[in-house]
């Protein structure tokens, strides 16, 4: 990962101890923590000295730059939502941030699995964590993240919520816990138990250590391998599992404004990408053609 690089003692750097603080403060993840830091940090490389003594020409040539080396406009993107943090939150340099350029393109969209492909992955998992895992992302429609963050007290039974603390944009909310999900992570629990590495007060996905969460590096890897077992052609990652939940909710009826809760987006139009992939619903449509019954020829009586 690249840090944060100033040129004096970067590690201990009071500016990025205090990009740091700022962060903390409004609960970005560790995730969003680590990209914005890495972020801030490829300004600093290309300056050769600390992004606080950043010009408006300074950015330009910046921005120019990572274009000319081929970053993609997501990218670009999210190196200018870290930046403009570091602006604004961090040295109270708004006019700096104004000088950066967020691009406009067209979202793709996502790739969707089946029921019946999401069906053969979990079935192609090769261990009761793995599948609880998958299971998790795929049920609640969790990211990576929010799966790896899982604690074993977030499994509220009672309530049948899974609780998600510090999503992203360090929101919590409650996530679906169905009857069929939870009967699978009591399963993984007495397992987990008997391995000695599931605790009342841990990791619902201990990593190699009991201590420490599953990466979403490892959560990415599991996804994969599964995917390739069950020979789905797709490209499949962790976010295959939480865009299906979210086109078959939609296909079986369920208003969007409920998936946008599930989710946690904060926008209504984020949610409705979905209703673009959601084929059973587009399939139900009568078109208005049909209605006109102008092609519909009876059938001759026989003999």
């Amino acid at each position: 990962m690249t840090t944060l690089v100033i040129p004096a003692a970067a590690s201990a750097s009071p500016l990025r101890q205090r990009l740091i603080a700022d962060m903390t403060m409004r609960r970005f993840s560790a995730e969003t923590q680590r990209n914005y830091l890495r972020d801030v940090g490829r300004l600093a490389s290309f300056l050769g000295r600390s992004p606080d003594t950043s010009s408006a020409e300074d950015l330009r040539r910046f921005q120019i730059a990572q274009q000319e080396a081929g970053l993609g406009v997501p990218t670009m993107n999210a190196i200018v939502s870290a930046l403009r943090f570091f602006f604004v939150q961090t040295i109270d340099r708004p006019d700096l941030a104004r000088k950066l350029v967020r691009l406009r393109y067209p979202p793709s969209l996502p790739d969707v699995l089946s029921p019946d492909e999401v069906r053969r992955l979990l079935g192609a998992t090769v261990c009761l964590k793995h599948l609880a895992a998958l299971s998790v992302a795929y049920g609640a429609g969790l990211r990576a993240s929010e799966v790896a963050t899982l604690k074993v007290g977030d499994v509220d039974s009672t309530r049948m919520l899974l609780r998600v603390e510090r999503g992203k944009g360090g929101r919590d909310r409650n996530a679906m816990l169905s009857a069929d999900l939870l009967a699978l992570l009591r399963e993984w629990w007495v397992e987990g138990h008997r391995q000695g590495i599931l605790h009342r007060e841990g990791w619902l996905f201990p990593g190699e250590s009991w201590a420490r969460p599953i990466s979403t590096r490892q959560i990415h890897r599991i996804v994969v391998e599964a995917a390739r077992a069950a020979e789905i052609p797709k490209r499949v990652g962790p976010h295959t599992l939480r865009h299906s939940f979210a086109t078959h909710l939609l296909e079986d009826g369920v208003d969007i404004r409920v998936i946008q809760v599930l989710l946690g987006h904060a926008k209504l139009d984020t949610t409705a990408l979905y209703a673009k992939v959601a084929t059973r619903t587009v399939r139900a449509v009568v078109s208005p053609l049909d209605r006109l019954a102008l092609f519909h020829h009876e059938e001759a009586s026989p003999g």
